[in-house]
């Protein structure tokens, strides 16, 4: 693989399982210096570290609540101190809780906006005094910002929504700074939390013209390309990754 990031320096919220684990491994594996935040997956931490850095990557592990203001001004901070810097920046913490909304409590959809909208808001504001021109903003958001398939996602969308608008606004503010702003949306995506088996897998999979779900590493290609020097035309804008989903 071609380094294409060698030199960069990334951030990676949540980045020990799932999406983030597949970003944080194809960033690292293109040359770029990542840090990445987790909250209580020591295991899966030390594993990814371990994996990366066998294959010759570099790698630091961050213990952080992204729900803690305070705690997410202390991860970037840690970040900015081992990496030297941070050029990119990878928004992908999220939380996801299904319900109808009568049967939403007040505590899981302030949950809800803490994990979602503040945490994204909060690493971005602490990142940008630390971010230089050509430096990248990457959300990770949802293809249910677009499309709402079945019951009990509305507050989830909700939030996935709110991450495509901040990713348009900022994509304005940011620009005479020379930073750029995008938004992966992915659509049904094989992990742990969400496997490709089962009555719920079925039925999405009907919806896609693909026919399957997609994997963490076909969504992390997407990231590194927009994290990398092919991208510098690219800003505000929501890449579907959904293998058809919204089609």
């Amino acid at each position: 693989m071609t380094e294409t990031l060698s030199g960069k320096r990334a951030l990676v919220t949540g980045g020990s399982r799932g999406i983030g684990a597949a970003i944080v491994r194809r960033l690292a594996a293109e040359g770029a210096h990542v840090a990445f935040t987790f909250k209580s997956s020591n295991a899966a931490a030390d594993v990814l570290c371990g994996e990366i850095g066998d294959a010759g990557g570099i790698v630091t592990a961050i213990p952080a609540d992204s729900g803690i203001p305070a705690e997410v001004g202390a991860a970037v901070e840690q970040a900015v101190e081992v990496l030297g810097g941070l050029d990119i920046l990878v928004n992908n913490v999220a939380a996801v809780h299904i319900a109808p909304v009568d049967e939403y409590t007040q505590e899981q959809f302030d949950e809800m906006l803490r994990l979602n909208l503040s945490a994204t808001f909060a690493f971005i504001r602490h990142s940008l005094p630390h971010l230089g021109p050509g430096a990248r903003i990457i959300n990770i958001g949802s293809i249910n910002a677009e499309r709402v398939q079945s019951p009990g996602l509305a507050i989830y969308s909700m939030t996935k929504g709110a991450i495509a608008s901040l990713t348009r606004g900022m994509a304005r503010d940011l620009s005479h700074r020379g930073i750029t702003v995008n938004n992966v949306q992915p659509g049904p995506v094989a992990t742990s939390a969400n496997p490709d088996v089962g009555d719920h897998a079925d039925k999405a999979r009907a919806i896609m013209p693909i026919g399957r779900y997609g994997t963490t590493t076909e969504v992390a290609s997407v990231v590194s390309f927009l994290a990398g020097p092919e991208s510098a035309y690219v800003t505000g804008a929501n890449w579907n990754v959904d293998g058809g989903f919204t089609v």
